[in-house]
């Protein structure tokens, strides 16, 4: 039962919750950039360069023999991970951007925020201490 409880007060931390719903929402992110580049930008890419499938590119290392598969270098794939890859970190670092500009910006409002006016019993308060240092000199 301990081992429940600890696991619990482990799962309902907000960090450990973050973390979930971020893994969770880049999963999707990922299958949507994949879909972008492969069924949207690739066969662009493909038709300006000549007809290009990028997807087939590859090349054979050992052609088949008999029952055994040829050595294929899938060299198209590893194109449309990379540009998966860089449109990834490209929005990442927009987000991390627009981020780090907010959290600039309210800094800098809070900087810039004048210290509240002492009330009226702070002013009496050290008119009294101003008065007993005087006294006591």
């Amino acid at each position: 039962m301990r081992i429940l409880k600890e696991f619990e007060s482990f799962i309902m931390r907000g960090n450990v919750l973050d973390l979930a719903v971020a893994v969770v929402v880049g999963a999707a992110f990922n299958k949507i950039v994949s879909s972008l580049v492969s069924d949207i930008l690739m066969p662009v890419i493909g038709l300006l360069l000549g007809g290009v499938n990028f997807a087939s590119l590859s090349w054979v290392l050992k052609p088949a023999e008999g029952g055994v598969p040829a050595v294929v270098l899938g060299y198209g794939s590893f194109l449309q991970a990379v540009l998966d890859f860089l449109i990834i970190a490209a929005a990442v670092f927009a987000a991390v951007k627009v981020v780090n500009r907010l959290m600039r910006k309210n800094g800098e409002e809070k900087k810039e925020a004048k210290p509240a006016e002492p009330s009226q019993e702070e002013r009496l308060l050290m008119e009294i201490r101003d008065i007993l240092k005087t006294k006591q000199v």
